[in-house]
């Protein structure tokens, strides 16, 4: 048998403990992916989605059943807004 101290070389491709480094995209990517994952947390926890049924009413809370144009209720009669 030979003795594994004189061939270190043929020892190399054994080693299952120590792994190739992660590659810097791979890392920028998971970052990036991070950050939009709490972004979207942070927007759907505080109420301003990205989209949804409820993102094209207006912050008023008119919805869909104001005419197109309208801005509020009407002012009062001989009042001035």
């Amino acid at each position: 048998m030979a003795d594994p101290s004189r061939f270190p070389e043929a020892g190399l491709g054994l080693d299952r403990g120590s792994t190739p480094p992660t590659p810097r995209w791979v890392k920028a990517f998971a970052a990036v992916v991070v950050v939009l994952v709490v972004l979207w947390l942070a927007l759907h926890l505080t109420g301003r989605s990205l989209g949804g049924p409820g993102s094209h009413t207006p912050v008023g809370g008119l919805g869909g059943d104001a005419p197109f144009g309208h801005r509020g209720p009407a002012p009062l009669e001989g009042g001035h807004g």
